[in-house]
């Protein structure tokens, strides 16, 4: 049995639970900037491949107080390495430290490094320890004097799906997007728009999680390169969850004012797999006929801090709020702008702090619309 840790965008601990939870495993906890779970080797792969809103799978080998150098040595030296390093895999190690007093990063790396080291000549013998093999990524953290150690089973973090190859600029994080489609329930049965999909990861993400179609399927993990158990359990959830897909026509529509944006997204949604469940266009949301049109509308709007002076943005926000004034459908937007409401004209029914990566953000929620527009 394995102890292990799911960092986390700060808001989301509680959805990436969510999903945990659902999918069965045990032990599940919620913490601030990370979700536990405890479980065997398919667990872990299982986690790799089917979590929507965690940025990447590790596994914890120890956790003790380091106050000073030797004791951060020991408690490294301490934990069983051997179990999951060989003899010639490679071993990088990298980390943070938080409030404690072994504060500098680097001098930390090399004494996690020297001992992992110590420990794995202790075990196989020898002077030297090639590396050529397969990276077991160490991680430690340092928060108030207190240390973990890990190994990261995922390699590139988990939102990097292998559908986005080319991006916009202030494109979002697929984690982020899954964690949105997630708050707003949104379950493929009424009208989803999106009408500033930039490089269409929301819309992606929703179409994703409507057919079932679980984010770690196109991709490939470092764990699965440990050891022939380890391929086994990655190869068995994968086939487990491409057995849950489904296929058919949604309701959802993406478009952009750049024509370059909406082909974007058509080429991220064909590596997706979800191209034709989908309807991508060119278009203007400032000019939609919103009043027209019901269902929900999730979407990422341009904001200053990012793409446009606040002038430019805020002036998309006001015209936005004009447009969808009238209309009985259900907004969601996300903007890193405090003075979104302002400009909006329009007090948000629920407001959610979010992070998109180090950017903090607010997501406006509207439930019902409203006729004459006042907050």
């Amino acid at each position: 049995m394995y102890d292990y840790s799911v960092p986390c965008l700060m808001g989301v601990e509680s959805l990436a639970a969510d999903e945990l939870s659902f999918r069965g495993f045990r032990d599940v906890r919620a913490e601030n900037g990370r979700v536990l779970f405890s479980g065997e080797i398919a667990d872990g792969a299982r986690a790799n491949v089917l979590l929507r809103c965690g940025e990447r799978v590790l596994l914890r080998l120890a956790a003790f107080e380091a106050r000073s150098f030797e004791e951060l040595f020991q408690g490294t030296r301490a934990a069983p390495w051997e179990e999951l390093i060989g003899s010639g895999d490679a071993f990088p190690v990298k980390g943070f430290a938080l409030r404690s007093q072994l504060h500098s990063v680097p001098d930390c790396q090399s004494i996690v490094k020297k001992a992992v080291v110590e420990r794995l000549k202790s075990v196989y013998g020898g002077a030297w320890l090639e590396e050529t093999g397969p990276r077991r990524q160490i991680q430690f953290s340092l928060l108030d004097d207190h240390c973990e150690l890990y190994l990261d089973l995922s390699g590139a973090p988990l939102y990097k799906r292998g559908y986005k190859i080319e991006q916009t600029e202030a494109s979002l994080r697929e984690t982020l997007a899954a964690s949105l489609v997630k708050i707003i329930r949104w379950r493929g049965h009424e009208p989803f728009y999106d009408p500033f999909c930039g490089s269409g990861t929301i819309a992606i993400e929703a179409a994703m999680a409507a057919l079932r179609i679980a984010p770690g399927t196109r991709r490939a993990f470092d764990a699965e390169r440990w050891s022939d158990a380890w391929a086994a359990a990655f190869a068995e959830a994968r086939a487990a969850a491409r057995a849950e897909e489904q296929h058919g026509k949604l309701p959802l529509f993406a478009s952009d004012l750049d024509p370059a944006a909406a082909e974007l997204t058509r080429a991220n949604a064909r590596r997706a797999g979800v191209e034709d469940c989908l309807e991508i266009r060119a278009g203007d949301a400032l000019r939609e006929p919103w009043r027209e049109r019901s269902g929900v509308l999730l979407s990422n709007p341009p904001y200053g801090v990012r793409l446009l002076d606040a002038r430019q943005a805020e002036d998309i926000y006001r015209r936005l709020g004009a447009a969808l004034r009238g209309s009985a459908m259900k907004v969601y937007l996300l903007s890193g702008d405090e003075r979104f409401e302002e400009a909006f004209g329009r007090k948000a029914d629920k407001r959610r702090k979010l992070y998109n990566g180090m950017l903090k953000c607010n997501f406006y929620q509207y439930f019902k619309g409203r006729e004459d527009g006042r907050r």
